[in-house]
């Protein structure tokens, strides 16, 4: 079972400083480092590292060309990554607080630079069955959809960052909805994470739902059953690849057939690995250090 995670690639430039700034605050950082980032590469280089066979696809500019060996080095196939001479790669400013909490500005860059020749070429080498995950940090995301749709590939979508043209892609074609309670109010309105999946599902009867809920842990819906599982006991440095890291461990299994829970409790410590680390990609743990890992796990509220 093949994976293609298309989605973006970006420079991550992270500012440690003590809080977040506030409008109309100046503020000095107590540390500068430039990573390797985006979403889609990310989410990649977890399913790289959970052993799945993931290949990449999107696009970089020249100053990005480095991005291919970071892929490659994660057990992922880049060759679906186009150069584009004529723009910068995606790029991110970040600001990481005392607490390891974040806020990002993202660049588009190269990333918004998919066009419909594109999209075909790399969907044309997939076969029904196989998985695509997608993001909201590229342009045609709907074209996207409906070519995988055609082609037979199972679509896993994580509507992140949400925006206003969100709500006008064909998510009735999503096989599984990756999302936070945050991205889960901005679909529904609805506060509560029960009423947020109950209203998902019936938007949305035929799609599956991945929910991450924090300091509650994460859970699973099919519609019929739900699957529940908590956080692990870490020291929080960087929470930016979390969410990341959680998708592309959980869809590395499930692809796999694992069963939810399994799913669920690998995802789960990979991210709880990742937080306690500083950066993007660089804190993305390997397998064997899921499978070794000997974290507590702390019940969820």
């Amino acid at each position: 079972m093949k994976i293609l995670c298309f989605g973006s690639l970006n420079l991550d430039n992270v500012y440690q400083v003590d809080h977040i700034v506030q409008p109309g605050e100046t503020t000095t950082s107590i540390s500068y480092q430039l990573f390797d980032g985006g979403k889609g590469l990310n989410q990649a280089l977890a399913l790289g590292r959970a052993n799945a066979k993931c290949s990449m696809a999107g696009m970089i500019g020249r100053d990005g060309i480095h991005l291919l060996k970071t892929l490659e080095q994660s057990n992922v196939n880049a060759d679906f990554v186009a150069v584009n001479e004529n723009t910068n790669t995606g790029s991110t400013i970040i600001q990481v607080d005392k607490n390891g909490q974040n806020s990002i500005i993202v660049v588009g860059g190269a990333n918004q630079m998919i066009d419909e020749a594109f999209v075909k070429h790399v969907i044309s080498h997939f076969e029904s069955g196989d998985f695509i995950l997608l993001q909201n940090e590229i342009n045609n995301i709907p074209l996207i959809m409906k070519e995988a749709k055609q082609k037979g590939l199972k679509i896993a979508f994580n509507p992140s960052p949400i925006t206003g043209e969100l709500f006008n892609y064909p998510l009735d074609l999503v096989d599984i909805l990756i999302l936070n309670e945050i991205e889960g109010y901005e679909l529904t309105r609805e506060k509560d994470y029960a009423n947020i999946i109950k209203r998902l599902h019936e938007l949305y009867p035929k799609t599956s739902l991945l929910l991450t809920l924090g300091k509650k842990g994460a859970l699973f819906s099919d519609g019929v059953n739900i699957y529940r599982h908590g956080i692990y006991d870490v020291k929080v440095v960087d929470t930016t690849a979390a969410g990341d890291t959680f998708t592309g461990y959980f869809l590395a299994s499930y692809a796999n057939n694992e069963p939810i829970e399994e799913c669920l409790r690998k995802a789960s410590i990979a991210s709880s690995l990742a937080v306690s680390r500083p950066g993007a990609s660089s804190s993305i743990p390997f397998l064997s250090e899921v499978l070794n890992s000997n974290l507590i796990l702390v019940n969820y509220e």
